[in-house]
């Protein structure tokens, strides 16, 4: 399981040398993106051999019986990177499908370490690491989006954080509709751009966010309510 940047700053500031040398060594790779993958490789290694890797796409569009295919060559000897378009695969990545074929197969599963946006906004919210959810991508419908956020207010008052995200272009919508339906005193953090020069986390309660309403449009971000 191999991790990669959440945008284009130095990655040397947040993977570590050794899960960067694995990842050079790799030349099986199962991605969400291609493109996006080899110019990560690129970036990591100028010279790394394109060429001579095979890449396999997982995605939302792949079919499922071709997921099966992918895991062919792992058992035959070779080994596999799984690469997500940012930070973890498998946490809002579509890259869980295949681990849990390669679980039934029993081959080994290796995660290495790296940047989780959803796992930095909620450390640095101040918010309930102890008990929390993340529910991925909320509904895109707003009245839908509001009968779910309603609906994870109510589970973040019985004091579960409730982490979710959006599509970049649509966060201001989702900040607009978070400020409409939640109550005042319902606490909300807003993690921008993590790890990138510019980041911004900051926790307060709906009824402070009102008096003071960022732009996030267009940029990484993740939310958490309690």
């Amino acid at each position: 399981m191999i991790p990669v940047t959440l945008g284009d700053e130095d990655y040397r500031k947040v993977i570590p040398e050794k899960v960067l040398e694995i990842t050079r060594s790799l030349r099986l790779f199962t991605v969400e993106d291609i493109r996006s993958a080899r110019r990560y490789l690129r970036l990591i290694d100028k010279d790394f051999p394109i060429n001579d890797t095979v890449f396999n796409e997982l995605n939302e569009h792949t079919n499922e019986s071709e997921i099966g295919e992918y895991i062919e060559p792992v058992l035959k000897g070779s080994d596999m990177g799984i690469m997500s378009e940012a930070g973890l695969p498998g946490i809002a990545d579509p890259g869980a499908k295949l681990i849990t074929i390669a679980h039934r197969k029993r081959i080994r599963v290796i995660p290495l370490a790296g940047p989780s946006s959803i796992l930095l906004a909620l450390i640095s919210s101040g918010l309930n690491g102890q008990s929390f959810c993340f529910n991925g991508y909320l509904p895109v419908k707003p009245s839908d989006r509001a009968s779910r956020l309603r609906e994870l207010e109510k589970n973040a008052r019985e004091g579960y954080a409730q982490i979710f995200m959006e599509t970049p272009y649509r966060n201001q919508r989702m900040f607009e509709s978070v400020l409409s339906v939640c109550s005042d005193s319902t606490v909300l953090c807003i993690a921008v751009d993590i790890t990138l020069p510019g980041e911004n986390i900051r926790t307060m309660t709906i009824s402070d966010w009102k008096k003071n309403q960022p732009s996030i449009n267009d940029r990484l971000a993740i939310f958490i309510i309690q």
